[in-house]
């Protein structure tokens, strides 16, 4: 079964054809982020803009590089956010709509979120639950128990800002461009995690939640007493010191919950997903810590990490198999909640 995949949850207009839920054929994504750096986030009016002029082409695109047409397709999935307020995302939708219908093709709406889970299976076919997950993007963190295909507890998610969310601000607080993963991720090779001390947010709570206000609050505490001390501003070594502290506090934060709850689980394979899986430090401590106490851990490529429709495709698939496609008429243009069952 070939599947069209299609999101423009956030700032990149993607298009994808996967195979069977494992061989991609294709992986297509405009990137808007030249035109949302001079803001330090995304703009929905830009946003909209750009994937109306992108997504025709990026699917044709997609198309071109699978080597296939509209006839090979079988089913198209699509991209769904929990956040009824944006419109951007209206645009993939509205898209995959209007071609299920033309084409009468079998239609599902899919979590972003989960869809950044799902693209660990298009890599790795080994990869069977019951595992913990760690989803971090922009939007959302969350922590969950993936007892099988479409069975989740969600364990812990984010009280504020979210993880990806918390690095744009802490990069725009350190004159660092957006997006701010990369950005703070290259700052920090060159710093000292040690050089200040960060809090590391809910480290006291008992629960699976978290919060980064907190820690963004005092990255720009931080940052203004440098500054006051420097004359109005930081050193390329303070910056890279702030970002490296930055960066293990946020990292600590979401591993020592993730590892906790493997534990108490009792369960030994770790999963990442979403953009901030991205993040080399996050990557290579993940792997260090699992390594430590016997935990297999996942992570995709980082170009499955960050906004794609390949994790789309994937978990059109699996949800097609279970319970078969939407109405497309009826098909809601958000999501309650993310990683619902199904």
């Amino acid at each position: 079964m070939n599947v069209l995949g299609i999101d423009t949850t956030a700032d990149d207009t993607c298009a994808a054809i996967v195979f069977d839920g494992y061989k991609i054929l294709s992986n297509i994504v405009a990137s808007q982020i030249s035109l949302h750096r001079p803001f330090g986030g995304i703009v929905p009016q830009i946003a909209s803009r750009e994937h109306l002029k992108n997504i025709i082409p990026s699917i044709d695109q997609a198309l071109n590089e699978s080597g296939l047409s509209f006839k090979d397709i079988h089913l198209i999935s699509v991209g769904q956010s929990p956040d009824p307020a944006l419109s951007y995302y209206h645009i993939g939708i509205t898209t995959a709509k209007f071609l299920a219908y033309v084409l009468n093709l079998p239609l599902v709406g899919v979590d972003h979120m989960e869809a950044h889970l799902f693209a660990n299976f298009a890599v790795f076919r080994e990869l069977k639950p019951p595992f913990i997950s760690l989803t971090a993007a922009g939007g959302h963190t969350l922590l969950t128990l993936v007892r099988g295909y479409g069975d989740y507890e969600i364990l812990g998610s984010t009280l504020d800002d979210a993880a990806g969310e918390a690095f744009d601000k802490a990069a725009r607080i350190l004159g660092l461009s957006y997006p701010g993963g990369p950005s703070i991720d290259e700052a920090a090779k060159e710093g000292q995690p040690g050089a200040y001390k960060f809090p590391r947010p809910m480290s006291h709570h008992r629960g699976y939640d978290f919060s980064y206000s907190g820690l963004k609050t005092a990255v720009y505490l931080k940052v203004k007493e440098l500054k006051e001390d420097g004359g109005g501003n930081l050193s390329q070594s303070q910056t890279a010191d702030v970002a490296a502290g930055f960066r293990e506090a946020v990292v600590d934060s979401l591993l020592t919950k993730a590892f906790s709850a493997i534990r108490e689980y009792n369960v030994n394979i770790f999963v990442l997903g979403g953009g901030v899986a991205a993040n080399n430090l996050i990557r290579s401590e993940a792997e260090s810590r699992g390594k430590r106490k016997g935990v297999k851990v996942y992570y995709p490529p980082k170009n499955l990490c960050t906004d794609n429709a390949v994790g789309t495709a994937v978990l059109g698939y699996f949800q097609y198999q279970r319970r078969g496609g939407s109405n497309i008429f009826e098909l809601p243009y958000f999501r309650k909640s993310p990683l619902a069952k199904w």
